[in-house]
Order: C-alpha cells, then structure tokens, then sequence
C-alpha cells in the first residue's frame, strides 16, 4: 500500500482528532504540521514526532506533503486551502468548509485549477444510523422524501466560548450556532433531502449577552424536489437535550436518527455522550428492526473511541480517494451546500424575507 505524506494545518484542539488519524492509518505517512505560532506547534509536533512549519507553501515544499488536514478556526479555513490546492496537494478542510460563500467559491476554484481533491469534514454520515437513511431514501423505500426535520436542543456556557479567543465574534468565529454546531445536521438534512430552492429563517442571540453571534436559528425549507423541511437549532438549553434529524416519505413512512444525545461533543474538552441511533422507523417490514439496530450501535460505540473513530473513517475515505483517484463521500462542493445553507438564514433574518437559491457570495 502507498503511503500518502500528509500534513495539518491549525495546532487547536480538534487537531488532534486529525492527527491521530493521520499517525494511525496506514493509507497515511503523517509528516508535517504547520501553526501560526512555533511554540504551539513545536508542542504538537513533539508529541506526534512529526517536523514543524508556520508557513504553509514551505512546508509542502520542504516535507514533501502531499495532503493535508485543515484545523484553523473556521474564517481562517480558506488561505491554508488555497495555498495548499494551488501547489497541487489534496486537501481536507474541518466542518464547515469555510464561514463565507466567497471563501468556499474561492477555495473551490483553487482545487480546480490545482486538480487536488477537497473534501470537507462531516463525520456523521458515517454513523451507521445516518447513512440507513441514506440507504432507505436510495433503495426507495420512502418513496418520494416529502418532509424533513433537523433539531439541536444544545448547550454551550460562558465558559466554553472564553475557552478559545476566537470563540463567539463574527470576525473570529463566522458565526455562532449556525456555523460551529449546526452543520453537520445541515449537511444530512441536505443529503437526505436534495438542493434547496428558497429558505425563510430567523436567527438571534436569546440568552448569552456575552458573544456577539447566534445561538438560536430557525428556519423553514422549501426544497426543489418539492420536499419542505424544518430547521430549529440553539445552544441556549440548559442542559442540553438531543439533536436529531428526520425524513417522512410520499408513502407515509418515516425514518429518523438521534445523532447527539445531551450536549454535542467538543474535541479537546469532552466525548461523544450517547450513541447515536434511529430514534424511529416506519418503513414497512422493517419496524422491527429498530432494537436490534439500537443494540448493534450501542455495542459499535462502546468497542471504540467515538470521538476519533468516525473521524478516522472519514480521513481514511479522503485518502483512498486519492489513491483510487474517485470523489471522496462527502465533496468539497457539498461542504459549500452546507454554507449556502446558513448563509440563506443569515440573508433570510437581515432581509426579512425569503431567499432564493442558488446564492452567490456577497
């Protein structure tokens, strides 16, 4: 098996996630990290015994990498993509793939024009209890996906947005619920439910004075395959309850996934609380196999380490990509979906009125 040189990009926290698969897996040789600051990396670097760069275009040049994972915070995900897609390395961009449309649109044309992969994390496709859906929605077995739900009743406290500077401004951040804990249900309410056509939300910040972002959004999708679908997250629970997201077929059947129990993860400050699982499943002939599903996940769960496992498979997806030269699961181009749709909700709250897509950057 050839080993890909990788490489990461952003010492934080959610590095390490990164890290720990890029040293682990064999499709993976992991080579480099590169961070603004030398002691941070230097105190990454140590620990993973890898060389140390703050310059991206040196460290392709000097290590040789040929991938990399990009850490940064989210408004610093597009320069590190660009330079690294230019050069003709494959990149792997942390959810979402960056907090404006023009970054995406930037980024995106970068890995066109370097003919390198881009993909974009989002780990919870590879839950087996969301991609049943998938599977379900493909085989047909909805029939048409009419209605489609996706919920996070969470919790973040004062303490988590001090835990990082760049937590909770628009300029550091991007963003705040929308951006930072809501795209992964973005994206499986997307894969799910196709292209949207026009969205109406609302955002608002309803009870941390201490932040200048979202914690609360709302909003309703109209989707181009006539489907409409529900969107209602916020960090403003205490505690925190659930994040789901659901789909309802033409043919009255419904299939569903708690993908979060309590609070969602936070990589560096705590796990994956509760196994994800289908939470219902009325697909004909196959109610029953709910419990049986619900044991097998909890037991997957259990045999490993869920914070970094379905990172791992995602990272390990990316780099098969690149060997066997094919799209990896989830696109660079998807990854812009996600951003498109909350950008629409941000558009939606500013304008008071609806949004009609596709949107183009401001």
């Amino acid at each position: 098996m050839r080993q890909i040189k990788t490489g990461l990009i952003g010492c934080g926290k959610v590095g390490h996630l990164h890290a720990a698969a890029l040293a682990s897996l064999p499709e993976s040789r992991f080579v480099a990290v590169c961070a603004r600051t030398p002691e941070k990396a230097n105190a990454f670097a140590q620990k993973y015994h890898v060389a140390t760069f703050t310059d991206v275009q040196e460290m392709i040049a000097k290590a040789g990498v040929e991938a990399v994972c990009i850490c940064t915070p989210h408004p610093q995900h597009a320069a590190p993509a660009i330079a690294a897609a230019q050069a003709g390395v494959h990149v792997l961009v942390e959810k979402p793939l960056a907090s404006s449309l023009a970054d995406c649109d930037a980024v995106l044309a970068a890995a066109r024009d370097g003919k390198a992969i881009l993909d974009t994390i989002s780990q919870r496709r590879f839950y087996p209890a969301c991609a049943r859906i998938h599977q379900a929605i493909q085989a047909g077995k909805l029939g048409k996906p009419i209605l489609g739900a996706a919920t996070i009743f969470g919790s973040r406290n004062e303490a988590y947005y001090r835990s990082d500077p760049w937590r909770g401004s628009w300029r550091h951040e991007g963003g705040g619920v929308l951006v930072n804990q809501s795209p992964h249900q973005l994206d499986l309410l997307l894969w799910y439910l196709g292209e949207p056509a026009e969205v109406f939300g609302y955002w608002a910040n309803l009870n941390h004075p201490y932040i200048e972002v979202d914690d609360t959004a709302m909003a309703v999708v109209r989707f181009k395959n006539g489907a409409l679908g529900n969107i209602l997250v916020s960090n403003s629970l205490n505690p925190a309850l659930n994040a789901r997201v659901s789909v309802h077929g033409a043919n009255g059947a419904s299939a569903g996934v708690q993908t979060d129990g309590g609070a969602m993860f936070v990589a560096g400050m705590s796990g994956i609380l509760e196994p994800p699982f289908n939470d219902v499943w009325t697909i004909p002939g196959e109610e029953h196999l709910l419990a049986k599903w619900k044991e097998d996940d909890a037991q997957l769960f259990k045999s490993v380490n869920p914070t970094e496992y379905f990172h791992r498979l995602q990272i390990q997806d990316f780099l098969r990509a690149i060997t066997e030269q094919k799209q990896p699961a989830v696109t660079g181009e998807d990854g812009r979906r996600t951003v498109e749709l909350f950008t629409a909700i941000y558009r939606a709250t500013r304008d008071r009125k609806p949004v009609q897509f596709p949107l183009a950057a401001e």
